[in-house]
C-alpha cells in the first residue's frame, strides 16, 4: 500500500529535485531485514545539504533523505526484533546511502535499531535525535576524559542550534558551568533557559586567531569546526578537554600543534553515524534519565512532512533554533 514519503531525484542539469510523493513498500531497499513504521522523524544539517543538494550527501538514487526515525516495526525477519516493538534510528548512512525516515515507512537493518526506552515516545526520541544523541555522546566523552563539574567553564559553540542547544541542557543539569557561544545573541534567554551561565558572540571565536591564546575553557563541547574549533582549543587550559562533533562553519582544521604539546590538550572525536550499539544504548539511557523534559520542549518545534523540505535551506542558513521534529503523518 502507498505510504507519504520525501523522495529525492536528480534533474538532468545534476541538481536535486525533492517532492512529497506516494511511493510503494516495493520501492523500498531489499538490504533490510525489518520493515517500520515512522512516527516521527527530525531535519538535522545533514538532511539540509541532502534535500537541497549543497553537498554530496546522497550516494544512491533516487533517495528518501531522513538520518532520523523512530515508530514501531511492522515486520521482521531479524531474531531481535519483531512486530509491535519501539525502535529508534539514528546514522548508519540512512537517507544517504540506504532510504531513510522522512517518510511514513522504512525497511531498515535491524542492527541498526536501538530499543526505545521505556516510556520515551517517538515523538520525544525524535525531539532529541541525532543531535541530542551526539550531544550526549559529547557530554559522557568529557566525563570519560575526568572532567569534573568543578573544574571550570565549558564552552558550548552553535549553543543555538540542535547540538549546542540539548548540550547546554544536558550538561548545565549536570552541574557544569556552561558558556553558549552563538551567532544570535537575540536568543540569550533562550540559552539562559536552558541552563547557560553566560552567552557569548560567536565572532569572538570564528576569525583567524593565535595558535596559543588566554587559557579559560576547561572543557569545550564544539559542533562548528574550522577557525571556532581551533581558538576554542587555542584557549583550553592545560589538560583539558574538547569534542568535535560538527562542522557547521566548515570542515577545515587551520590549527597549530601548539596546545596539544604545550598545554597537553586532548581533542576527542565524536562519531554518531557507525558508534558501536552499546555506546548507542548507553547514551540513549542516559537521554532517558538526565535529560530535562521541559527544557527539551523549550528546544522543539514541531512540522509536517510536507513543511519538510521547504524548512532545510533554512536549517542551512542557521535560521533554525534546537530541534524540528517532523510528524510523518500530516
Amino acid at each position: 500500500m502507498p505510504f507519504a514519503a520525501i523522495l529525492l531525484t536528480k534533474n538532468d542539469d545534476g541538481s536535486t529535485a525533492a517532492r512529497l510523493t506516494q511511493i510503494d513498500a516495493t520501492q523500498l531497499p531489499g538490504a533490510g531485514d525489518v520493515t517500520v513504521r515512522i512516527d516521527y522523524s527530525s531535519l538535522n544539517y545533514k538532511d539540509g545539504l541532502a534535500i537541497t543538494g549543497r553537498a554530496p550527501v546522497v550516494r544512491n538514487w533516487p533517495m528518501v533523505p531522513g538520518i532520523d526515525g523512530a515508530g514501531e516495526v511492522i515486520a521482521s525477519s531479524h531474531p531481535d526484533w519483531q512486530a509491535g516493538d519501539a525502535f529508534i534510528l539514528n546514522g548508519w548512512g540512512v537517507g544517504e546511502s540506504h532510504m531513510g525516515c522522512l517518510a511514513q515507512q522504512a525497511r531498515l537493518k535491524g542492527d541498526w535499531l536501538v530499543r526505545r526506552p521505556v516510556g520515551m515516545s517517538a515523538r520525544t526520541a525524535m525531539a532529541i535525535g541525532t543531535a541530542g544523541y551526539t550531544a550526549m555522546l559529547s557530554a559522557l566523552a568529557l566525563q570519560a576524559q575526568g572532567v569534573a563539574p568543578d573544574a571550570g567553564e565549558v564552552l558550548v559553540t552553535g549553543a543555538s542550534g540542535g547540538v549546542g542547544s540539548i548540550a547546554v541542557a544536558i550538561l548545565s543539569g549536570w552541574g557544569y558551568r556552561v558558556v553558549a557561544s552563538t551567532g544570535k545573541l537575540d536568543q540569550a534567554d533562550y540559552l539562559h533557559g536552558l541552563g547557560a551561565s553566560e552567552v557569548i558572540d560567536r565572532a569572538a571565536l570564528s576569525a583567524p586567531g593565535k595558535p596559543i591564546q588566554k587559557e579559560r575553557w576547561a572543557a569545550v563541547v564544539d559542533s562548528v569546526g574550522s577557525h571556532t574549533l581551533v581558538n576554542a582549543l587555542a584557549q583550553t587550559r592545560y589538560g583539558g578537554t574538547v569534542t568535535a562533533c560538527g562542522l557547521a562553519q566548515g570542515m577545515d582544521f587551520p590549527a597549530s600543534v601548539a596546545p596539544f604539546i604545550l598545554r597537553g590538550v586532548r581533542l576527542i572525536g565524536i562519531d554518531s553515524v557507525m558508534a558501536p550499539h552499546a555506546t548507542r544504548v548507553a547514551a540513549w539511557q542516559r537521554l532517558a534519565s538526565d535529560l530535562d523534559m521541559q527544557k527539551l520542549a523549550r528546544i522543539t518545534q514541531e512540522i509536517s512532512l510536507a513543511e519538510a523540505i521547504a524548512a532545510a535551506p533554512d536549517i542551512l542558513a542557521g535560521k533554525v533554533r534546537g530541534r524540528l521534529v517532523v510528524d510523518c503523518n500530516r
